[in-house]
C-alpha cells in the first residue's frame, strides 16, 4: 500500500486529490466538509484513509474547487456536484479494477452527496448531515441549547439509569437546572429548512446502500435527527462523540462503521 497525491480535471480546472492505494474492488471515496482540506482537520481524513487502505479497501480523497490545492473558485457545499463527480470519475480511471465505489462525508459533505442524490456510488456514508438554514445556523451559533428531542431523549436515558435516579434522591440534582431543561424539551423544534426538504429529496432518488451516522453529542447531528422521517434508513449512533469523532475511542467507532459498509457495499 502506498499514498499518491496526484491531480484531476473537473472542466477546465485542475484539483488535488490523494490516493491510498489497496487491492481491494471496492473503494472509499472522502467528501471533505466545510472548507476542510482533504486531509481534514488535524489529518483525521487522513488517518481515516489509511486505517481503511490497511483493511484491503483503496481509499481517495480531494480538495474541491478553491479548496486547498485545487483550482477555481469555492462555492460551497451546494455548487460541488461537479467536484463530486469529477473525483468519482478520477478515482473509477485511477483505480479501474474498482467495481464499486462509496462516497463518505461529514456534516455539509455529507449533504452535498444527498443533494446529488447519490449520483455513480454505489453506496452512501452519511456522518451528521448538515440541515440548517443560514438563519437558523446563526441562530445555533448564538444559542448552545440542544434540540428539543435531543433533551427529550437525553432525560428518558437518565430515568432508565438506577444511578441517575439515586442521585435525584439524594438531592444531587439542580433542580432549578432540571427545570429549565425540562421547560426546553417541551420546545417545539424549528422547522425544517428547504436544505432539509432538498436533501430528503435527493436521498430519496438513490437506490444504493445508505449508513447514517450520528455522532449523539454533536448539535448538527441532533439537529438533523430532529426532522428525519425515513424509518427504511438505519441510523447508527456513537454515544458522546463530538462532530469530528475526536476522541480515540469515537475514531475507532467511526472507521468500524465505514468498514462495515465498505463489506456490505463489497458483498452486495
Amino acid at each position: 500500500m502506498s499514498r499518491l497525491p496526484l491531480t484531476f480535471a473537473c472542466g477546465s480546472l485542475t484539483l488535488a486529490g490523494t490516493l491510498d492505494t489497496a487491492p481491494g474492488k471496492t473503494g472509499l471515496l472522502i467528501v471533505s466538509g466545510g472548507n476542510e482540506i482533504r486531509s481534514g482537520a488535524f489529518r483525521s481524513q487522513a488517518r481515516l484513509a489509511a486505517a481503511i487502505a490497511s483493511a484491503g479497501f483503496p481509499v481517495f480523497r480531494f480538495d474541491r474547487r478553491g479548496v486547498g490545492d485545487s483550482e477555481g473558485e469555492n462555492r460551497g457545499f451546494r455548487s460541488s456536484a461537479r467536484d463530486i463527480a469529477a473525483a468519482c470519475d478520477a478515482f473509477r480511471t485511477i483505480a479501474p479494477d474498482l467495481d464499486r465505489v462509496v462516497a463518505f462525508g461529514n456534516c455539509d459533505a455529507a449533504s452535498a452527496l444527498m443533494l446529488t442524490g447519490g449520483e455513480g456510488f454505489d453506496a452512501l456514508i452519511l456522518s451528521n448531515p448538515w440541515t440548517l438554514s443560514d438563519t437558523h445556523a446563526a441562530q445555533s451559533a448564538q444559542d448552545p441549547i440542544a434540540p428539543p428531542g435531543a433533551i427529550r431523549r437525553r432525560y428518558a436515558s437518565k430515568l432508565k439509569d438506577p444511578r441517575e435516579i439515586a442521585r435525584l434522591l439524594r438531592g444531587g440534582v439542580d433542580l432549578r437546572k432540571l427545570a429549565g431543561g425540562l421547560a426546553q424539551s417541551l420546545r417545539s423544534a424549528p422547522p425544517p429548512s428547504s436544505l432539509a426538504d432538498d436533501m430528503r429529496a435527493g436521498l430519496a432518488a438513490f437506490e444504493g446502500g445508505v449508513s447514517i451516522l450520528l455522532a449523539a453529542a454533536d448539535r448538527t447531528a441532533q439537529s438533523f435527527e430532529a426532522h428525519w422521517d425515513r424509518s427504511d434508513v438505519r441510523i447508527e449512533r456513537c454515544e458522546g462523540a463530538d462532530h469530528a469523532y475526536a476522541q480515540p475511542e469515537h475514531r475507532l467507532w467511526l472507521e468500524r462503521q465505514v468498514l462495515a459498509a465498505l463489506r456490505n457495499a463489497a458483498s452486495g
